[in-house]
């Protein structure tokens, strides 16, 4: 199959049609509504997902004690001195198949951990497909330390690979793209970032290429971090698939932009990444409350994982989901979901 590696992308295509330059950050021009008032983002083939690790953190007692010592959620988490012991990470291998048969690949966040990040990188090959530029951009979907802070695990491999960010980054989260050493959260970057930077405005519909489209989601959420982005792909025949780091806008708001704002919306069929359910092990009544409230957008596949919690998706399970399965490999809590390794596959 014809391939594209992420320099030719670069020189042949602006991002969604159209990229408005300010230095070396840029902003995508957002899709224009149809005269329905819904957004097509055309179709792709397939889509092809890798658990890189879904594995935030290792012991979360240990993480909240820490949140709690240092003042709570509304603490900054810059200032946390987090347990670099603690510390594993979020990311994601994306490969998504256009109907022409061009493949794109891309990760969706980068963890935590330098170390433990770069483990994964190796067992999966990413690294070499870093150095080779064969993974077109990094996408960040919220700034979380599980999610952002193995920002240097990628640039030590490509440090010119573009990066997709919400516009609603801090300065903190900014400082450590351009290189900085924040001593108080045991955080470090020593490799400046020297690609392109997108910023996604909130509300925007950000078309990528035929089929996938990035959405930012405006909202505050816990240790002083503002926004989230995710994805939304049209797989021909199949639907629409949603895939999410963390999913802080909830899955109902999720799935609703969806069905309201996209052509095609009304077919939701997969679901992938953590949906912040049950992040710390309890499933609340309110979480409950979410899980029975996903029954109405009747996914076909629901591969959730990360900060979903095991007892959401157990209730899924349950409530008669079609929960996609995993393997309990490399460190993986449970094989109820797809783990560290893993892959599921839209098409």
């Amino acid at each position: 199959m014809s391939e594209m590696n992420r320099r030719d992308f670069l020189k042949t295509v602006a991002i969604g049609g159209a990229v408005l330059s300010l230095g070396k950050a840029v902003f995508n021009k957002p899709l224009e509504a149809l005269a329905s008032g819904k957004y097509d983002i055309g179709q792709c083939k397939s889509v092809r997902i890798r658990c890189v690790s879904e594995l935030g953190w290792f012991d979360t007692k240990v993480l909240a004690e820490q949140m709690k010592a240092a003042g709570g959620p509304a603490t900054n988490q810059w200032t946390i001195p987090w347990d670099p012991k603690n510390a594993a990470g979020s990311c994601t291998l994306i490969d998504m198949e256009t109907l022409d048969g061009k493949h794109h690949k891309f990760l969706l966040d980068t963890g935590w951990s330098l170390q433990y990040m770069d483990e994964c990188f190796k067992r999966e090959g990413v690294d070499r497909m870093l150095k080779k530029g064969d993974i077109e951009f990094l996408m960040i979907s919220h700034e979380h330390l599980d999610h952002y802070w193995g920002l240097e695990t990628t640039l030590k491999y490509d440090p010119e690979i573009p990066i997709y960010i919400p516009s609603t980054f801090y300065p903190e989260g900014m400082q450590l793209l351009k290189g900085a050493d924040f001593k108080a959260g045991n955080v470090k970057n020593s490799i400046p970032h020297r690609g392109k930077l997108v910023k996604c405005t909130p509300g925007h519909i950000n078309k990528l290429y035929d089929g996938c489209a990035i959405v930012a989601f405006d909202l505050p959420i816990l240790i002083r971090v503002r926004g989230e982005q995710s994805l939304y792909f049209n797989v021909k025949d199949k639907g629409i698939i949603c895939v999410t780091g963390c999913c802080h806008q909830t899955i109902l708001t999720f799935s609703d932009f969806a069905q309201k704002k996209l052509v095609g919306g009304e077919n939701l069929y997969g679901l992938y990444g953590g949906l912040h359910i049950a992040p710390f092990g309890t499933l609340s009544p309110e979480g409950e409350k979410m899980v029975v409230g996903m029954a109405k957008y009747r996914f076909k596949k629901v591969a959730s994982n990360h900060c979903t919690g095991l007892p959401a998706v157990q209730k899924m399970v349950e409530l008669g989901y079609p929960i996609v399965k995993g393997t309990g490999k490399h460190g993986s809590i449970s094989d109820l979901y797809i783990g560290n390794g893993d892959e599921v596959v839209f098409a």
